[in-house]
This record gives C-alpha cells, sequence and structure tokens, in this order.
C-alpha cells in the first residue's frame, strides 16, 4: 500500500471506532484519512503524551495514515484525555496476523517497545486492543523518515558532517539495543525518523531478535585482563556470565560460539610497558598510562539462522544462510551510511537476486562523485566486511565504531544537545497531507535508486 493519497478500507472501518462520533468530527475525521482534502491548517504543536497504559480504541482519533509495512498500518492520530498530543498508531489486522503467521512478529515488537527506555528510540504510550484491531501507540516525528528527507536534499544526498550527525545517534540507539539483548536487523533509512527536535528516533522493531537473559544456559568463565597484566590467577581473579537463550519468532534457532557467550567485558587497551629495574612484574604489560578499562556489553556472539531483513541491507552471513548475530546491525550500518552518502546502496543488481549475489560475491566500489573523506570511506569499508568476524563491531561492538576517526569531534556523552542538520518546520495536519502526497510521488520515480520498503522473510 502507498504511504499516502489512496482510499483505505481499513481506515474507514477505523474511523467508525473514532471517538466523538458527531457528525462533524466524523466529517473532519473521514476528510483527512484518505484525500489530501483537509479542514484545517491550524499549527500544532507536538507535545508528548502521557503514559497512558490501555486504551480504547474508541478514545483514539484517526487523522491520516503515514504509511505502511508489513504487518501494520501507521496513522497519524489523537487520543481523547491526552490534551492537544498527536501519536503514531501502529494499527494490525489480528484477523490477518494470524492467517500470515506474523502474531510472533508483532508480539515481539510490543514487547521491545515495553522494554526499552532510550533518547533515539521510541516511547510506547499505549496500547488498544480490539476484536479485530491491535494497535501500538508512539511518538509522532514530524520531520518524516530520513528516506524521504533524502530525497530533497541536492542530488539526492546527504553532507558528509549530516551522516555522521545520523550515524552517530544510530549507533548509540544501536549500542543501546544490543545491551538489552535485542538485535535490530531492519536499519535503514526509512526506519529512523526525524523527531521535532531534528533528533532520530529509530523505529519498527517487527523484525528483530529478542533474547531472554534469564533463561538459563551454560555459563562461560572469561579471564579477568587485570589478572593476566600481574601474571597470575586465581578463583577471585576471572568472573563467569550466564549466557542469555534467545527468541526468534516462529523459530528456535539460537546457537553459540564455541566458549564464548555474551558478557560484560573488561578490555584493555595499550602498548606493552618496557621491564623496568627488573620489578617483580617484569613481564607486565600495563601501558605507561595505567589500565584502561573498557565495558562492553552486547550479545556479540549469538546466532540466529532467520531470514529477515530489506534486500538491499542484507548481510552476507543471512544471504548465504550461515547464521548471524548482532554484527548483522553492523553491516546495515555501513550500507546505511553509504546509502546516505552517495544517494545509492552499495550492492543494487537490477533485480533482488542479482542484488544478493552481489553482497555475497561483488567487492566494494566506490562511486567517483561525490568526493567523501578517507575516514568515511574507511568506516564503510570496515562495516562492509563479508566476513562477519572481521566487521567492524564484531568482536566489541559499538565501543570500537564511536573510536573511529570518522567521528572525530563526536561528543558521544551529549548527543542530544549537538545541533542537527535540519529541524522541522512547525507541523500542521495540512502541511503533512501535501508532503506526503509528493512523497509518495518522489518515491515512484524512475530514477530511484533507494532500496525497496517491503522487508523479507524467509524461514
Amino acid at each position: 500500500m502507498p504511504p499516502g493519497g489512496e482510499p483505505d478500507p481499513a481506515a474507514d472501518e477505523l474511523q467508525s471506532l473514532s471517538f466523538a462520533s458527531s457528525d462533524r468530527s466524523r466529517s473532519r475525521s473521514a476528510s483527512t484519512v484518505s484525500t489530501a482534502t483537509t479542514t484545517s491548517t491550524t499549527t500544532t504543536t507536538t507535545t508528548t503524551p502521557p503514559r497512558l497504559g490501555a486504551v480504547a480504541l474508541s478514545d483514539i482519533r484517526f487523522l491520516k495514515r503515514l504509511g505502511a509495512g508489513d504487518i501494520g498500518s501507521v496513522y497519524l492520530a489523537e487520543v481523547r484525555g491526552a490534551a492537544t498530543a498527536l501519536v503514531a498508531a501502529k494499527v494490525m489486522d489480528r484477523k490477518e496476523l494470524e492467517g500470515r503467521n506474523k502474531e510472533g512478529r508483532a508480539r515481539t515488537e510490543r514487547e521491545i517497545l515495553e522494554a526499552v527506555d532510550h533518547p533515539f528510540l521510541p516511547r510506547l504510550f499505549g496500547v488498544a486492543e480490539g476484536d479485530r484491531w491491535s494497535c501500538l501507540l508512539t511518538e509522532f516525528c514530524p520531520g518524516g523518515d530520513l528516506h524521504v528527507l533524502r530525497q530533497r536534499q541536492p542530488h539526492r544526498r546527504f553532507s558528509e558532517s549530516a551522516v555522521r550527525f545520523y550515524a552517530a545517534e544510530v549507533v548509540a540507539a544501536l549500542e543501546y539495543v544490543h545491551m538489552v539483548d535485542i538485535v535490530y536487523r531492519d536499519l535503514k533509512p526509512e526506519n529512523v525518523l526525524v523527531r521535532a527536535d531534528g533528533h532520530i528516533m529509530l523505529t519498527d522493531f517487527d523484525l528483530s531478535l529478542k533474547c531472554d537473559p534469564t533463561a538459563p544456559t551454560p555459563a562461560h568463565v572469561i579471564s579477568d585482563p587485570i589478572a593476566l597484566a600481574g601474571g597470575h590467577s586465581s578463583s577471585s581473579s576471572s568472573s563467569s556470565c550466564i549466557i542469555p537463550s534467545c527468541i526468534v519468532p516462529a523459530v528456535s534457532c539460537f546457537q553459540l560460539f564455541p566458549g564464548r557467550g555474551r558478557h560484560r567485558r573488561r578490555r584493555w587497551r595499550g602498548r606493552k610497558k618496557p621491564s623496568s629495574g627488573g620489578g617483580g612484574n617484569g613481564g607486565s604489560s600495563f601501558p605507561s598510562g595505567g589500565l584502561e578499562l573498557e565495558f562492553v556489553a552486547e550479545p556479540v556472539e549469538l546466532r540466529s539462522m532467520s531470514f529477515v531483513g530489506t534486500h538491499e541491507y542484507l548481510a552476507p552471513e543471512i544471504v548465504s544462510g550461515e547464521g548471524h548475530g548482532s554484527s548483522v546491525d553492523w553491516w546495515t550500518l555501513g550500507v546505511f551510511v553509504f546509502e546516505l552518502l552517495y544517494g545509492v546502496t552499495p550492492f543494487k543488481g537490477h533485480d533482488n537476486e542479482m542484488t544478493l549475489a552481489n553482497i555475497v560475491a561483488r567487492a566494494l566500489e566506490f562511486p567517483r562523485e561525490p568526493p567523501v573523506s578517507a575516514a568515511a570511506k574507511d568506516l564503510v569499508t570496515s562495516l562492509l566486511a563479508k566476513d562477519p568476524a572481521r566487521r567492524l563491531g564484531a568482536t566489541v561492538g559499538a565501543a570500537v565504531i564511536k573510536r573511529h576517526p570518522f567521528f572525530s569531534g563526536v561528543n558521544w556523552a551529549l548527543l542530544r544537545c549537538a545541533t542537527p542538520p535540519y529541524v522541522p518546520p512547525p507541523f500542521s495536519v495540512a502541511t503533512a497531507t501535501a508532503a506526503n502526497a509528493a512523497a509518495a510521488n518522489a518515491d515512484m520515480s524512475d530514477d530511484d535508486d533507494s532500496c525497496p520498503g517491503t522487508p523479507v522473510e524467509y524461514y
């Protein structure tokens, strides 16, 4: 379904459930759901609604459709009792999900949204359940997504400074979801939204891999680097960590790398210090500046055999069926950065089959235009290593990516204080409707080399 413009029978049925069933309110709602005609051009301040908990479908007014995905459609909506706050309502047809065996994906997304708490991730304000419809209410982002925003840039690509801003916030978001035992698996510009303040929100978690850290699994003992550096070991100088088992919608195919597991690790970086005067620790390799500890808490060694994602963003290990872990998110980050810089994805073929073949076998090549810094190319090259074990971020996650020269100058602790490259104008329903229609026309242009929006999911 296109993101806007065409009549939507489901939207008409949802409208019949909306609150304020007077003729006046019904007329207003009907005029904003499926057509470009609107009755108001009043500018709306996008305030944050309170936590709503369980909400009746009759308490929701669906204003207009924002987009559609594989398991549901997203609407701009108002909720009774939430003042003038607008929300994004993801509406799913429960019978359709059951018929397509997609209930697990919808359940996973809801569980993830209920669990996460991060400035670059959605906040779940409420849930509405009916006999047919299931609805998740999250924050509305008036800036749209980076796919549409890229189309509006000169030559349909972002400046390198803008790419650095968006990529840094995506890295921070991915680092967090990995730390809470989630592998995202669906990074692409369409799933990175721009909030009212210009910062990003990563969305659409129905393809994500949710791990259960409480399930009993074998423990692995990880040597303490402090003890190793000191040249001795004891029972107190090592730590054991429980590896979480993982749950995949419709499949249960997780396996672990031999002898390794998810753990909070202290990694020591530094050059070996020359021994001095025959001291007791002459073989010590402490750096001259003292021991530098780095805490990493990402499930970098968990594996799944699922085939999920969008064709142009699929990692080689997914295409070849070798199984994958959180390293696939760093591959998709490489494709994401490449597309923002160049306006195209790196392995696109003339059809999906050729695209998948290119991902597995074709070497990475950079277009001659536009000029891109060596640091940016090195980051992309390191992220798009076809061997997942050699991919940047594969062993210690986001920590090593954040130290890459491309992100030099980024203050990771104060990302929310950075000035965004784009801040959306004050929002109005009428303006958004017109912009939506224009974006739909742009998406259908023949010279659009962006990746298809429909994800694939083969088991």
